[in-house]
C-alpha cells in the first residue's frame, strides 16, 4: 500500500501577490479584506441576526431543545416539549445551550451557531481561491457567497443546515489537502482535520456528514484514474478521533433510549432518503431551479463576462480545480436528486465550490473590463438583470397583492419599509452596467454592495410583514395580556414552540403529534393523555376541571420552572413559581377561523380575546 503514488497533483504555485504595503496601494490591499471577510460579515450574518423574531415551527424547535437541555442537564438525549426527540444529532443544540448561557435565551443567541458558521463559510471559501489561484480570486469568491440568497438566508436561520455546510466542506477541503500535500507532520495534520471535520458533521446532522466527504474524494480519485490512492486517508488514530465523540454519543443515547438506532438510522436516515414518508416529494430537477435562485444575483451577471471570456474560459481554470468542483457540485446535487425528500436548503454544500467558480471568472473579467477587451457596447447581456431586477422587485412586493399580507398594511401607513429595499435593486440594474460599458474598475464591487443593501433594507420589511404570520411572538404577547399564569393554556390543532420557549408554560398539543409522535409514543398513557391529549381527552379535561375535579389534568402551562425567556431575553415574573389546581381557567391557541368554529361546538360559551386573523386565543368558561 506504500507504493501507492499520490493521488492529486498539487496545482501551479499562486502567482505573487504583492505587498500590502507596496506604494500606495496599501489601503485597499488591507480594507478591502478587512470588509469582505470580517466587517460585513459581521454585520449580515451576527449582529442583525435578532432582527426578526424566530418563527416557526423550525427556529423555535432548535431553540426550545437546547433550553430544555440547559434547564434539566440532560445532554445526551434531545428532547422537544419534554418527550424524546431523536431526529437529529446533538452537537448544534450543545451550541446553542451555550450561547443561551453566555448571551440569555433570545433570537441573537439562537442564531448564533448559524451565523458563525456562515462566516466559516465564508473564510473556507477564501482559503479554496487562494489556494487555487491568488488572494484576490479568494476575495472576489467570498464576496460571491456572502451576498448570495440561499447562503445569507441559511445564515441567519436557527436550523441545522448551515453548520452541517462548514464542517462537510471543510471535511472535503482537508481532504484534498491531505492529497496534495507531499508528506510529513503537515499532510498527517490535514489527515486529523478531516476526521474530526466528519465527526462534527456527523453530530450535526448524522449519515450526511461522514458519507459526503469520503463519497466525494474517491469519485475525485476515480476521475484522475488513481481511485486506489483513498486507501491513503485511512488512519488508525484518525478513526479514533471519530470514534471518541460520535461512538460515545451513540452509545449513551441508545442507553438511555432503546429504539434510538432503529429510529435514527432506518427511519431518519434510509426511509427517508428512500420514502416518501416526510411527504416532501418534489421533482427530480427541482434543485436546479435552488441553485438559481440561491445564487442570486449572480447568475443574471455571467452574461456579459462569458460572452467576452467565450471560448478562453475554461483555460482560466486548472484542469484540477475544474475536475475537483465538478465532482463536488455534481455529487451533492446529484445525491439530492435521486432523494424522495427535498429541501431547497440541502444543497447548501454545493454553493461553495460555485462561489469559488464564480468568483473566479468575475475576477478575470473584470480585469477586461478597462482593457482593450472592455466592457463592449451590446444590449443583450443587460437583458438577464433586468430580469433580475424585475423579480427581485415583485419579491419585494408581495406584501402589497397577497391577502394576508396586504390586510397588515406597512408600518405607519406608509411605504418606506418596502421602497427602501426597491432602491438597490433599482441602482443593482443600472450602476454595474454603466460602469462596465464606460470601461471602467468597480463593476463586481457595485454588485457587491448593492444587493448586501438590499439584504441588509429587507430585513425590516421582512420582520414587519412575516411576524404575525410565522411568528408565536404576537400570540406570546396576547398570552401575557389576557391568560393568568395559573391558567392552562392549550394549543388546539396547531402546534407553535415559541410559546412554550418565550413564556414557560407548559402547553398540552390537541390533536397534532406530528414529528413529536415517535416522543409521545414512548410515555405513560397517562403522561401522553396529559401533554398530548385527543379532542375527547382534551374536553374531557377542560370540563372537569369547571367541576373542580383533577382527571386527566394537564401540568400546570404557568410553571416558571424552565427557565422561559421573553422576547427581551428577560423570564416572565407572572409565571414564576405556579403550580395547577382544580378549577383553574382554561384557553387555548389555534390557528384559522375552522378551528375556532369546532371550539365553540364544544364549548358554547368559548370567546375570541384576541386574533391577528390567522391565529386566534380563547377562553374556555363553563
Amino acid at each position: 500500500m506504500n507504493n501507492i503514488p499520490d493521488s492529486i497533483s498539487p496545482p501551479s504555485p499562486p502567482a505573487p501577490v504583492p505587498s500590502a504595503a507596496a506604494g500606495k496601494k496599501w489601503p485597499a490591499a488591507v480594507l478591502g479584506p478587512c470588509f469582505v471577510l470580517f466587517l460585513l460579515p459581521m454585520l449580515l450574518y451576527v449582529l442583525s441576526l435578532p432582527v426578526l423574531p424566530l418563527m416557526e415551527p423550525d427556529e423555535t424547535r432548535y431553540a426550545l431543545i437546547p433550553q430544555y437541555m440547559n434547564n434539566t442537564g440532560d445532554y445526551v438525549t434531545p428532547h422537544l416539549k419534554e418527550v424524546a426527540y431523536l431526529e437529529k444529532p446533538p452537537l448544534a443544540y450543545w451550541a446553542t445551550a451555550l450561547f443561551f448561557r453566555i448571551c440569555g435565551e433570545n433570537a441573537f443567541a439562537a442564531r448564533l451557531a448559524a451565523g458563525l458558521s456562515a462566516w466559516g463559510c465564508l473564510l473556507l471559501v477564501y482559503s479554496l481561491g487562494c489556494f487555487f489561484h491568488d488572494r484576490k480570486t479568494g476575495l472576489y469568491s467570498a464576496a460571491v457567497l456572502s451576498v448570495s440568497l440561499l447562503p445569507f438566508a441559511l445564515g441567519r436561520i436557527n436550523i441545522l443546515d448551515m453548520p452541517l455546510t462548514f464542517f462537510v466542506c471543510l471535511a472535503i477541503w482537508c481532504g484534498f489537502r491531505f492529497f496534495i500535500s507531499t508528506g510529513g507532520a503537515g499532510r498527517n495534520r490535514w489527515r486529523y482535520g478531516f476526521y474530526g471535520a466528519c465527526a462534527l458533521a456527523f453530530l450535526t446532522k448524522g449519515v450526511i456528514g461522514v458519507l459526503f466527504p469520503p463519497a466525494v474524494l474517491l469519485l475525485h480519485l476515480l476521475w484522475m484514474r488513481r481511485g486506489w490512492s483513498i486507501f491513503r486517508l485511512f488512519s488508525p488514530g484518525g478513526l479514533v478521533l471519530f470514534a471518541a465523540p460520535v461512538g460515545a454519543w451513540i452509545l449513551l443515547v441508545q442507553r438511555a433510549n432503546p429504539d434510538f438506532l432503529w429510529f435514527f438510522f432506518i427511519h431518519e436516515h434510509f426511509l427517508r432518503y428512500t420514502t416518501e414518508i416526510h411527504e416532501r416529494v418534489e421533482p427530480f430537477w427541482y434543485y436546479l431551479p435552488v441553485a438559481f435562485f440561491g445564487t442570486t444575483p449572480w447568475w443574471a451577471f455571467l452574461a456579459p463576462a462569458l460572452a467576452a471570456l467565450r471560448r478562453q474560459v475554461l483555460r482560466i481554470y486548472a484542469t484540477e480545480e475544474i475536475r475537483f468542483f465538478t465532482v463536488w457540485i455534481g455529487f451533492v446535487l446529484l445525491f439530492f436528486s435521486l432523494s424522495s425528500s427535498k429541501l431547497a436548503s440541502y444543497i447548501a454544500p454545493a454553493v461553495l465550490p460555485l462561489a469559488v467558480v464564480m468568483g473566479h471568472l468575475f475576477r478575470v473579467y473584470e480585469e477586461r473590463i478597462g482593457s482593450a477587451a472592455g466592457g463592449g457596447g451590446r444590449v443583450w447581456p443587460l437583458l438577464p438583470t433586468l430580469l433580475q431586477a424585475l423579480a427581485l422587485a415583485g419579491l419585494t412586493a408581495v406584501p402589497l397583492f397577497v391577502e394576508e399580507y396586504r390586510r397588515l398594511g406597512p408600518p405607519g401607513g406608509c411605504l418606506l419599509w418596502l421602497v427602501l429595499p426597491a432602491l438597490p435593486v433599482a441602482a443593482l440594474a443600472i450602476v454595474p452596467e454603466l460602469l462596465r460599458r464606460r470601461g471602467r474598475n468597480g463593476w463586481f464591487a457595485a454588485i457587491y454592495l448593492l444587493f448586501a443593501l438590499y439584504l441588509a433594507t429587507l430585513l425590516m420589511p421582512l420582520s414587519h410583514y412575516l411576524t404575525p404570520g410565522k411568528s408565536a411572538l404576537d400570540v406570546v404577547r396576547a398570552v401575557r395580556a389576557h391568560v393568568p399564569a395559573a391558567a392552562v393554556l392549550y394549543q388546539y390543532r396547531t402546534t407553535m414552540y415559541g410559546i412554550d420557549f418565550y413564556t414557560g408554560r407548559q402547553t398540552p398539543i390537541v390533536e397534532d403529534l406530528g414529528e413529536l409522535r415517535f416522543g409521545a409514543e414512548r410515555i405513560s398513557p397517562a403522561e401522553r393523555e396529559r401533554r398530548f391529549p385527543t379532542d375527547a381527552e382534551f374536553v374531557r379535561a377542560v370540563t372537569s376541571r369547571w367541576s373542580g375535579g383533577d382527571a386527566a389534568t394537564p401540568p400546570a402551562s404557568g410553571t416558571g420552572e424552565r427557565g422561559g425567556r421573553g422576547a427581551d431575553g428577560k423570564p416572565p415574573a407572572s409565571n414564576a413559581g405556579v403550580t395547577d389546581a382544580a378549577g383553574t381557567a382554561s384557553f387555548a391557541v389555534t390557528e384559522g377561523r375552522g378551528n375556532v368554529a369546532t371550539l365553540q361546538r364544544s364549548f358554547p360559551a368559548a370567546r375570541v380575546v384576541w386574533d391577528n386573523g390567522k391565529f386566534y386565543l380563547l377562553s374556555l368558561p363553563r
